[in-house]
């Protein structure tokens, strides 16, 4: 295919637009008084470790709740472990999907910055209920004369407060974690070479945040929880998080903020409009004919380089002469720029790798339901000390932070010696190669449950207990390995690769994969507990775990996983990365390929 040169010129005066440009952040950013941000007091890893810090302590309150939530259910709601399961799953496929709306509101509305506030304040009315519901005479689990651990069922009251507490938390998740992380990610100009390795390095050290919290809330909370009770661990994540509010609101100064430009969705919609209406015209002869915003009318915003794939919707930025007026005055239904036809096109190549993601997805959604009551049911003592069931999931976030330290500091400076890409390897690689973890996991999941069963089989007395909880560690480290390449990875690839009007709601795709997969997890287990019950007059999945055969139910995981992988690799390499222009002097543009020595997924340099 022959190369294209587009030769853009800018007036410049002398080397003063690169003093300028290393003074001044012009990515369409302002700082809190709506002005040019300075780039040496504004943005950088100065302005993204307040976001880091309240990052550590929304996964502190969401981990000392998410890993303890099935054993809450079954011992102080009283649910059997099928009920549970699922009430988990909905409550964690609500909180991962919520976030497709808070990222819309974001980037259509309130910013990122308001976004993160209010919803802040969601978090902390359900952190507040939660306590309620455990020391307010009107709302506790019991009445006041009867020990919780004599309390057989509970009080109504205590039901609803407690689940409209926790479904409060998931509105906060849906604001907060797509607007944090890409607000975080923001305070990077990917137009600054030194600021965009930064960027690569900021999804690896805000997954060591996440993790820091990850761990804090599933040993030191979820011991409160364990030999003190849920309401004081409750108590202190309400502090926690009102501390860590103040600390994000002190560093408004240092950050860099992005307008809300009106709804996303809208000019997707008017790209499929004008291709549609002008479906009848022929493809011009050379891709050049078709609209872009002339250089005179940019106001920063990032232009795409053309690709050749998905067609039709070229037709959309054909100049229709037949309109009698200028390109410029046409109404963007009926014509649209080539950038906004690659827009569309990225969102619709991102769907395979969205849905070809999800049996990851389920994969992790077993730690938090199955692993966790695996572990509750094994001798966790150590002397005399017992370790809390919700606790081995540490072990996930240590096996996270080894492979992003690895990854960030060992293998990437290698990889880009060896490849010449920036990031190292490709942001899809990344994903495919942290699949193959999740296989593993489910194979020694498998296993080691098992030996579990027969140990119970042949020591019905001591049973489970007569086998340690360690024998857990090796799924979670490999689960915590696999989370460390594809889970990071899904978070840069979904916020690089959507357009750049969109990336809160790009954050949101992601977590979308979780909470998708959460829910198909919840569908899985009725199916298999109904048809292996039809077919053998037992389920795999019975009223609690010494009856059923998770053994059998991880092996099913495995295989899907391992078809999976396969089905994403053959549209992984035929994946066309976003081409972005970066306006310096000369544009060569590929298709889905830059021509730089950088070496990114598709960014299309502008050289001189």
């Amino acid at each position: 295919m022959e190369k294209k040169k587009a030769i853009i010129m800018e007036e410049v005066e002398g080397g003063g637009a690169e003093v300028d440009e290393m003074k001044w952040v012009y990515d369409s950013s302002v700082d809190h008084k709506g002005r040019l941000p300075l780039r040496a007091s504004t943005g950088s890893w100065k302005a993204s470790l307040f976001i880091i810090a309240i990052e550590f302590s929304e996964r502190l309150s969401y981990f000392g709740i998410a890993t303890s939530l099935v054993l809450y259910l079954t011992k102080v709601i009283h649910e059997d472990l099928k009920t549970a399961a699922r009430n988990v799953n909905f409550w964690s496929g609500v909180t991962t999907l919520m976030p497709l709306l808070g990222g819309f509101v974001a980037d259509a509305y309130l910013g990122r910055y308001s976004t993160v506030f209010a919803s802040c304040i969601f978090y902390l009315l359900g952190l507040a209920l939660l306590s309620l519901s455990w020391f307010l005479p009107a709302l506790k689990p019991c009445d006041s004369d009867t020990p919780i651990a004599a309390c057989t069922k509970p009080r109504r009251v205590h039901e609803v407060a407690f689940f409209l507490a926790i479904y409060l938390i998931s509105i906060g998740t849906g604001g907060h974690k797509p607007s944090l992380e890409s607000f975080g990610a923001d305070q990077f100009d990917d137009d600054h070479s030194t600021e965009r390795r930064q960027k690569m390095s900021f999804f690896n050290w805000w997954s060591c945040g996440l993790c820091c919290g990850l761990i804090l809330g599933v040993t030191f909370i979820v011991y409160v929880q364990d030999h003190v009770n849920w309401g004081v661990a409750d108590l202190i994540l309400t502090g926690v998080m009102a501390l860590s509010l103040l600390v994000f609101i002190a560093g408004r100064p240092l950050y860099r903020y992005r307008k809300p430009t009106g709804s996303p969705l809208t000019p997707l919609l008017q790209v499929l409009v004008a291709a549609i209406s002008k479906r009848k015209l022929p493809y011009p002869s050379d891709p050049a004919l078709l609209y872009e915003v002339p250089k005179s009318s940019r106001t920063g915003a990032r232009i795409l380089c053309h690709t050749h794939k998905l067609k039709f919707l070229d037709k959309a930025a054909i100049v229709d002469p037949k309109e009698g007026e200028s390109a410029e005055k046409q109404s963007p239904w009926k014509l649209a720029t080539v950038t906004k036809v690659e827009e569309m096109k990225l969102i619709i190549n991102m769907i395979p790798i969205w849905v070809f993601t999800l049996p990851f997805g389920i994969c992790i959604a077993q730690t938090s339901t199955f692993f966790i009551k695996q572990g509750a049911s094994m001798n966790r003592k150590i002397n005399d000390f017992e370790i809390p069931p919700a606790s081995i999931f540490t072990l996930g976030a240590i096996g996270m932070i080894v492979s992003i330290t690895v990854y960030d500091k060992i293998l990437v400076p290698i990889l880009r010696r060896l490849t010449g890409n920036e990031r190292g390897i490709n942001i899809l690689q990344r994903i495919g190669f942290g699949m193959i973890f999740s296989i593993a996991t489910m194979i020694v999941a498998a296993l080691v449950e098992k030996k579990r069963l027969q140990t119970l089989e042949k020591d019905p007395l001591r049973g489970p207990l007569a086998m340690s909880v360690f024998w857990l560690a090796p799924q979670f480290l490999i689960i915590g390995f696999g989370d460390g390449f594809t889970l990071v990875g899904l978070q840069e690839y979904f916020y690089d690769q959507v357009p750049d009007s969109m990336r809160s709601l790009g954050i949101a795709l992601y977590l979308s994969v979780i909470g998708a997969a959460n829910f198909l997890s919840s569908l899985l287990i009725t199916v298999v507990d109904h048809a292996t019950e039809k077919s053998g007059g037992k389920s795999w999945i019975g009223k609690d775990l010494n009856s059923s055969r998770l053994d059998r139910f991880y092996w099913l995981l495995a295989g899907m996983t391992t078809v999976n992988l396969f089905v994403f690799v053959f549209f992984a390499r035929r994946y066309s990365y976003k081409n972005v222009q970066k306006v310096v002097v000369v544009a060569d543009c590929y298709e889905g390929k830059s021509d730089d020595s950088v070496g990114g997924d598709g960014e299309g340099t502008l050289q001189v």
